[in-house]
């Protein structure tokens, strides 16, 4: 895995060698300004890039494993944990796409050092949080932060490549997405039974402190500042809606059942379709008066955008919510400790980590044919996770459940990196931080969806018919999403650019 890692970073460092470093009218005196054209990115500064991609997806998983610790040293109890999850989710997913226009106004290494900082304060306050509700109003922050960040890694990426080099960087990215989505719980299982320095589960939030220092430091020296040749002001209309969409549909999804799926539960649910709606009308009237709306009905007509989204939907509610699912029923079902719950899920990363490696080389031959057959690895893996329970519960261990999990992984890894492709392919230069930003939205949506379906299915049934069924049935759902996956993906254009 390393040998592959290095190689694909040194073929980047030969692609880089062989640009001009600096676009025209670039100053000595710093790193550029590039109006979105020209190969500036160099090895460091795509490290650092996709440093700021990791922590964030980290963060949305590595509190899965400590939600035990946390409830035990807070007395959070059930709706207060489901919260320290989804404010991250939600206060991310509303503002991604708003991060994603700031860039394109402000510069996006401007908003990139910004939402890093951010991140570094906000986990340092999760960190510390003396109670539960102070470490949910910190959760929230911490998420605003990604929201800064996480949208200028592609619009950077999209922007200061071209070419081969664009399209390894796009697969390293999609590499680092799905491991660090597999890494987060791994990390956070190891860190809270490492208890260092007595910290517990406060060390998932506070490792992030020097990493978010040492990412600000290389991001100063080697990120090239971009921002779009034709920046478009904020739409306070089409953002103002889009967050009420997303409030309205994710929070009583998640808080439902914990909280007893009370009166504003339904009515917000309700309110979902109506300002949906209301949302799509604003941004198409915005559209045709010739304003730059959040989401431009021009950019979804694009049809690798349009389709990619349809697959990175499904696939992120099957994601979410497994693995949200997997790290209750390790725990609780088959009464393991945070560490082995976290590296029965090492088979997944590296699996997922060698298809993403493999990935390019197969998409040149075979083009989109590669997501339908990841989809059918994922299919194999889940069917023989859910035998696995099924036979085998509760003596359960991890080399029963390692082929399922190292198939689902492998999988995993040859769809998610070229969906990201995709989506991204035709977006226009100026428009990508847009583009990411939609891109990133729906991923995080998707996951932040798939932990409150999943997740409340599961623990609905656990607490009727007992803990392996539950998850038996879980995983049928998740295989039910892969399917739809397969059969979406034979709508994908063959050839990939």
């Amino acid at each position: 895995m390393v040998d592959g890692v290095s190689r694909a970073f040194a073929s980047l460092r030969k692609a880089s060698a062989a640009k001009a470093p600096y676009a025209a009218g670039a100053s000595s005196g710093g790193p550029p300004v590039i109006h979105d054209h020209g190969s500036v990115l160099g090895t460091l500064g795509l490290f650092t890039v996709l440093l700021g991609a990791a922590l964030p997806l980290i963060d949305f998983f590595i509190v899965n494993v400590a939600l035990p610790t946390i409830d035990h040293d807070l007395a959070a109890g059930p709706a207060l944990l489901e919260l320290v999850v989804a404010g991250y989710g939600l206060s991310y997913a509303v503002l991604l796409v708003l991060g994603g226009r700031l860039g394109d106004m402000l510069g996006r290494r401007r908003l990139f050092l910004l939402g890093m900082a951010a991140f570094g304060i906000t986990s340092l306050a999760c960190g510390l949080a003396p109670n539960a509700w102070t470490l949910v109003g910190a959760r929230v922050a911490q998420g605003a932060a990604a929201a800064l960040m996480l949208p200028q890694v592609l619009a950077t990426i999209h922007s200061a490549t071209h070419g081969p080099r664009r399209a390894k960087a796009l697969s390293l990215y999609g590499a680092t997405a799905g491991l660090a989505m597999v890494a987060g719980q791994i990390l956070g299982g190891v860190l809270v039974a490492a208890d260092i320095a007595g910290s517990g589960w406060r060390a998932i939030f506070l490792v992030n402190v020097p990493v978010a220092l040492v990412g600000l430091l290389f991001a100063v020296r080697s990120v090239p500042e971009t921002r779009s040749q034709r920046p478009a002001p904020v739409d306070t209309p089409g953002t103002v809606l889009l967050a009420a969409a997303l409030v309205t549909l994710l929070a009583p999804l998640t808080e439902g059942r914990a909280a007893g799926w009370p009166p504003w539960t339904w009515v917000s649910l309700a309110a979902f379709p109506i300002v949906s709606y209301a949302f799509v009308r604003v941004e198409r009237r915005a559209d045709r008066q010739g304003r730059m709306p959040l989401v431009p009905p021009s950019l979804l007509a694009l049809v690798t955008l349009r389709r990619g989204l349809a697959l990175i939907v499904p696939f992120g509610i099957g994601f979410g919510g497994f693995m949200f699912v997997i790290a209750v029923a390790l725990q609780q079902g088959l009464r393991m400790g945070a560490v082995d719950a976290g590296l029965t899920l090492v088979p997944m990363a590296v699996a997922f980590f060698g298809a993403s490696l493999a990935g390019p080389r197969l998409i040149r031959r075979y083009g989109s044919l590669v997501v339908t057959a990841g989809a059918v690895f994922q299919m194999a893996g889940v069917a023989l996770l859910a035998l696995a329970v099924w036979g085998g519960w509760p003596s359960v261990g991890g080399l029963d459940l390692l082929p399922g999990i190292a198939l689902a992984g492998l999988g995993q890894g040859f769809q998610l990196p070229v969906i990201i492709r995709i989506v991204l392919s035709d977006i226009p230069a100026e428009r990508s931080g847009v583009g990411s930003g939609v891109m990133v939205t729906a991923q995080q949506s998707a996951l932040a969806l798939g932990v409150a379906t999943l997740g409340s299915l599961f623990l609905t049934l656990a607490a009727t018919t007992g803990m392996r069924d539950a998850l038996v049935v879980t995983l049928l759902a998740q295989l039910g999403l892969v399917v739809l996956t397969a059969l979406l993906s034979l709508r994908l254009p063959r050839k990939i650019g």
